[in-house]
């Protein structure tokens, strides 16, 4: 249990802290990082207080009173957070390690593992200090008293080798790629690939994260009309009240299938194909349209390793569930979609093979529109710039695709575009609502802080996105024109 509460627990000090269920207009400023208060500190032992305030550690308000407010569930979670901080600062990330050895509690030093050594541990700013990590980490493996010490020690210790050798691996590849030989570097990428499973600690085999051909779902000559939203599996009212703003939708406006943007499942995805919130979360609610939904991963939905096989197998189980892989691609009308594991994408520390299979595939499409939709977003007035997909995907889509569609962030908005790409975020499905941090955000054409969902429509000259509160009645309308 500490292992999959903890995990949770690290998770979360992750998020954007604010959850509110209410709608509101209004911005607020950027969140700011203050000084560890005295609420937090007194919730750790005494050494880690006294270490965290000699190094003026700070975290925002926010992330504070909610890791406070999750000690009665997860007691660890105030520590999770000082930890998290101290490990940032050199001075910190060394105490830590000294406490690996000094430290009495297991659960701590799973804690310090956890939420302060494996988040770090391949920084170039460490770098010196790996073959002290290394050793320490191969001591606890052999040696620690607690056996799930001994394995998290493992899988920090598997994190570190597998980035010193992915480095080399990564060099190599784009060596062979800037040298035109596509064939070695689909070879190197490919060996990276096979190792990617056991550096994300995820339980899914290769040929489930192996794309199928492009297929196609609607006639070519035909317009279409796509239901598309993120961020929903709660099980909350907000869920099932947005879900039933869609059904009503559909009655009028006939869709011709779904997509979702990801965090399919809350609070860490799905158990297996039978897990019973397969029924409840998903197909009570959006199965009654009758329609198929093409699926994408949210971080969520890597919360527990078997959950992202979970969510492709599922796909032989369902009527209308689809996720042949967890990246693919298929055609519907004059559109191309492309819906990517942005998890990995943003993760991984390479030029891996699923950044090489979309520039390929996108290079191949003949459609007349391109749509590229994941999770993670690329701008966004909540959490602002994600640099990984702006350095790593970006390049990738711009002057090439005319849409990037994602969740992640819990509202509706529609960013300027950029290299002829538009951005939209609607992860409004059901989850509670995020603020907009970044209210002056230069990247801004429309946000609004309600649940809701998006509309895509398509012919041969217009692709229109109609951003749709959950009274039926479109927020904010947007056409792109050939």
């Amino acid at each position: 249990m500490i292992h999959s509460g903890l995990r949770y627990a690290v998770f979360c000090l992750s998020m954007v802290p604010a959850t509110l269920h209410l709608r509101a207009q209004s911005a607020v400023p950027p969140p700011v990082n203050v000084p560890l208060g005295d609420a937090l500190l007194r919730e750790v032992p005494e050494n880690y207080r006294l270490e965290a305030t000699r190094l003026h550690l700070t975290a925002t308000d926010a992330e504070q009173q909610k890791a406070v407010k999750d000690t009665a569930a997860l007691r660890y979670a105030p520590l999770a957070l000082v930890v998290k901080q101290m490990s940032s600062d050199t001075e910190g990330f060394e105490f830590l390690l000294r406490e690996l050895d000094e430290e009495s509690s297991a659960e701590n030093r799973t804690v310090i593992l956890k939420a302060g050594i494996q988040p770090q541990v391949r920084h170039a700013k460490y770098l010196e200090l790996q073959p002290k990590v290394q050793a320490e980490l191969t001591h606890l493996v052999a040696q620690d008293s607690d056996p799930n010490v001994s394995v998290a020690a493992a899988q920090v210790l598997r994190r570190l080798q597998w980035g010193a050798f992915s480095a080399p691996l990564a060099a190599r590849a784009e060596q062979a790629r800037k040298a035109g030989d596509t064939t070695g570097a689909a070879r190197l990428l490919g060996e990276g690939d096979e190792w990617m499973g056991w550096d994300e600690q995820v339980n899914i085999p290769n040929f489930l994260r192996t794309a199928p051909p492009v297929f196609r779902v609607v006639p070519e000559d035909k317009a279409i009309r796509v239901l598309a939203f993120g961020d929903f599996g709660t099980g909350t009212p907000e869920q099932i009240q947005t879900a039933a703003a869609m059904r009503e939708y559909q009655k009028g406006h006939p869709l011709d299938f779904g997509i979702t943007l990801g965090d399919n499942f809350y609070p860490s995805g799905a158990a297996s194909p039978d897990d019973p919130q397969w029924k409840t979360r998903y197909e009570d609610l959006y199965g009654p349209m009758g329609i198929k939904f093409y699926a994408t991963l949210g971080n969520h939905d890597y919360g527990r390793a078997d959950s992202p096989a979970a969510e492709v197998l599922y796909s032989q189980k369902s009527d209308s569930w689809r996720m042949p892989a967890t990246y693919y691609t298929f055609t519907a009308g004059p559109v191309q979609f492309f819906a990517i594991d942005t998890i990995e994408l943003s993760d991984t520390v390479m030029f891996n093979k699923e950044a090489a299979w979309l520039d390929a595939e996108i290079a191949k499409s003949k459609s007349p529109w391109k749509v590229v939709y994941g999770h993670y977003q690329i701008y966004s007035a909540t959490r602002g710039d994600e640099q990984n997909l702006i350095q790593r995907v970006l390049p990738i889509l711009r002057n090439r695709v005319d849409v990037y569609l994602c969740g992640h962030d819990h509202n509706l908005q529609e960013l300027n575009p950029e290299g002829g790409v538009h951005f939209f975020v609607s992860g409004a499905g059901g989850a509670g609502l995020y603020p907009f941090n970044y209210p002056s955000y230069s990247h801004s054409a429309f946000k609004d802080r309600a649940h809701g969902f998006t509309i895509l429509e398509a012919n041969n000259k217009q692709l229109t996105f109609r951003i749709v509160g959950v009274n039926g009645e479109d927020l904010h309308t947007s056409t792109i024109n050939k």
